[in-house]
């Protein structure tokens, strides 16, 4: 058996606007991280920071289907894929899975981990994209070393 994080949610934007926010480090540093490199870009690797997450985080982009599909590894054993898909209202679903890990202990965690980070990072896009809310700005701060 292999586990698989998998997240999923509805935006009131069209797709060419949900796929910039999250290509776009001048959008996805607004809603989700606090530094970014440069843009999503097939075949390229961007460094992420997150202001509550020590540390820098590769991303390396390993394919890119402008409005459609991002995948990307940022770490040896995973692939991320989120999926957008125009809808006939004008909106964009955006589904996202990472995986797979074997089943054991360690990796229930990192699936448990990895499923709320993905809900989250929708969260965060539909309050940024449809209300300009930041929800991730102070979320995380009790979890800070003092």
């Amino acid at each position: 058996m292999t586990l698989t994080a998998k997240a999923a949610l509805q935006i009131r934007k069209p797709v060419e606007i949900v796929f910039d926010a999250i290509a776009n480090p001048d959008h996805l540093t607004r809603y989700f991280i606090s530094k970014s490199s440069g843009w999503i870009k097939a075949g390229e690797e961007v460094t992420w920071e997150f202001s509550d997450f020590p540390g820098p985080f590769p991303v390396k982009v390993t394919e890119l289907k402008t409005n459609e599909h991002i995948a990307f590894v940022w770490d040896q054993d995973t692939v991320v894929d989120i999926w957008l898909a125009a809808q006939p209202d004008g909106s964009t679903v955006v589904k996202i899975s990472e995986g797979e890990k074997e089943l054991n202990e360690e990796n229930l965690k990192w699936l448990t981990s990895n499923t709320f980070g993905w809900g989250n990072f929708l969260d965060c896009l539909k309050a940024y994209l449809e209300h300009g809310i930041r929800l991730r700005d102070g979320a995380f701060d009790y979890m800070k070393p003092e």
